[in-house]
């Protein structure tokens, strides 16, 4: 997009934002969420609260990114506690999980919002989540949340450059959905399995893969990089294995297709091609 089609987008933003009395923003950490609680900050200064859920399906270094960026601006910033794993229609892990973890999520901040007097929630929705499975955004509906990026026309791409216009350090913070999302529907989801898929993905964080998902199934850690990394992950095969058989995986494979957001959403494995390192 061109910098005066990039301007008219933010100016539809800051415009949108402006005509809410109050708000609170669901804050994930990610590009989207963040740009909202940004302008919102900036337009509505402290009639904008940022909340983030401390669930265990949010990575530490989301959470503590959250708090480090709304510090930053000196926007005001809460974090709640958010009982999804002790919902069994969350925990048995069904094709439309999201659903329940959002209803538990939207309720929380309608809580919040309730008990401090602000008037509307926010999420960070925009029109390329429209093409994907989401049943989160019907839980969106039923409460009544809005998504300022979706209505004003955003698209990712479009996001991510006014957030780097904008200074934001996390522009061009790669995809991170939540940890959940790296397990077949169907397998019941804890709070084990969720600790260990993270510690799964730190250690390839740390050994220099920038874009990455362990896909859980069962015994096998599934990974998904980026092809470009894939000549790392052959020359680190067996570093890359010792890491992951340390989280508690018995195989690990590299999936030929590479990193793809949102590939369990089929539910199944059939045509993926993996290979062992």
């Amino acid at each position: 997009m061109d910098r005066s089609g990039l301007q008219s987008k933010h100016d539809a933003l800051r415009n949108c934002l402006r005509g809410m009395s109050s708000v609170i923003v669901a804050l994930s950490g990610g590009v989207d969420s963040s740009l909202v609680a940004y302008v919102a900050h900036q337009e509505l200064d402290d009639r904008a609260l940022a909340v983030t859920s401390g669930s265990a399906s949010l990575k530490r270094e989301d959470l503590e990114l959250c708090r480090c960026i709304t510090a930053e601006w000196g926007m005001s910033h809460l974090v709640v506690d958010t009982p999804e794993l002790h919902n069994p229609d969350y925990a048995a892990n069904p094709v439309n999980r999201c659903y329940f973890c959002k209803s538990t999520l939207y309720q929380a901040l309608a809580d919040v919002a309730r008990e401090k007097g602000f008037a509307t929630v926010l999420n960070g929705a925009n029109v390329d989540d429209m093409g994907d499975h989401r049943p989160g955004m019907l839980a969106a509906r039923e409460f009544a949340v809005r998504s300022p990026l979706l209505e004003c026309g955003f698209r990712k791409a479009d996001i991510r450059a006014l957030s780097a216009e904008l200074g934001l350090r996390n522009a061009d913070k790669p995809q991170a959905a939540c940890l959940s999302s790296r397990v077949p529907y169907g397998t019941p989801i804890s709070q084990d399995l969720l600790d260990r898929i993270e510690r799964a993905e730190r250690a390839l964080g740390d050994l220099g893969f920038t874009q990455c998902r362990v896909r859980h199934h069962g015994e096998v850690a599934r990974l998904e990089i980026l092809p470009g990394e894939f000549e790392r992950a052959i020359a680190l095969r067996e570093d890359v294995s010792r890491a992951l058989k340390a989280c508690g995986y018995v195989f690990v494979c590299l999936d030929l297709e590479g990193f793809r957001s949102g590939s369990l959403n089929h539910g199944r494995l059939a045509g993926v091609s993996i290979v062992t390192v």
